[in-house]
């Protein structure tokens, strides 16, 4: 899954491709290295991040995915947003798509009923704060068991779920979890990693995003081995290469 973001401050890319030619260009060239997934966002939900309207986040999104969708229409495409109305109006300007949604369906109490409506796949992430390391694992497990019988509740049929790395969650808690990702396998639902460039890399070995390409792949790596299905990536020629060397020892992907 290559990442696009359509926002000024992104905390690895942000402003560095905001004209719709520029956005256009990445998109073909992470289709060309191999990504199977294009994952749109503009809503900026860095540490620290700026609240936009829904008006704000559509006018950003929309010229951007009715040219991609124009110019690469076979290519699956996944929308970064907790807004069902949002997801409503892509809908209605590009057809099927699959819901990113960082909040699980916490923000928007409409968005599990529209993405059941619009038979959309959905991508739950786990966002809430973790306050007990000792029962991380099993409290997100709860959190997944309650929001997919919801979505089944409404009628959702493909769902994914994304543990949320750099979420609500320290340094030390990330790597625990990474190390404990197989537990997740248990949902028997494909498992989205992201840990692309985030800081529990660039502050561990001391550098900067810029500089943690080495560190996300090594990162990618211990996740395919611990079950990951999908990597959400800056770096799609890298993630290919990580998965095709991984397939290599018979990792199951």
């Amino acid at each position: 899954m290559g990442i696009l973001n359509c926002t000024p401050d992104s905390f690895f890319d942000g402003g560095v491709r905001i004209s719709i030619d520029a956005q256009l260009q990445h998109c073909e060239t992470m289709i060309s290295e191999g990504a199977a997934i294009i994952d749109i966002g503009a809503f900026s939900t860095r540490p620290g991040y700026s609240e936009i309207s829904e008006d704000e986040e559509l006018q950003r999104l929309l010229p951007v995915v009715r040219e991609i969708r124009r110019k690469f229409p076979t290519t699956t495409l996944s929308i970064d947003t907790f807004r069902s109305a949002v997801v409503r109006r892509v809908f209605g300007e590009i057809g099927e798509f699959i819901v990113n949604d960082i909040s699980g369906g916490l923000y928007d109490n409409e968005m599990l009923k529209t993405c059941g409506e619009l038979s959309l796949p959905y991508i739950c992430m786990h966002l809430q704060d973790v306050t007990q390391s000792k029962t991380m694992i099993a409290d997100m497990q709860q959190f997944f068991e309650t929001q997919i019988a919801e979505a089944h509740k409404y009628g959702i049929q493909h769902i994914i779920i994304d543990p949320g790395f750099g979420f609500g969650k320290t340094i030390e808690q990330q790597y625990e979890l990474l190390n404990c990702l197989d537990e997740f396998m248990y949902f028997n639902l494909p498992l989205l990693v992201g840990v692309s460039r985030k800081s529990m890399i660039w502050k561990t070995l001391q550098c900067t995003p810029q500089e943690a390409l080495n560190g996300t792949t090594i990162l990618n790596t211990i996740a395919l081995t611990k079950g990951a299905h999908i990597l959400r990536v800056h770096d799609v020629k890298e993630a290919v290469e990580c998965v095709q060397i991984c397939q290599c020892f018979n990792v199951p992907i």
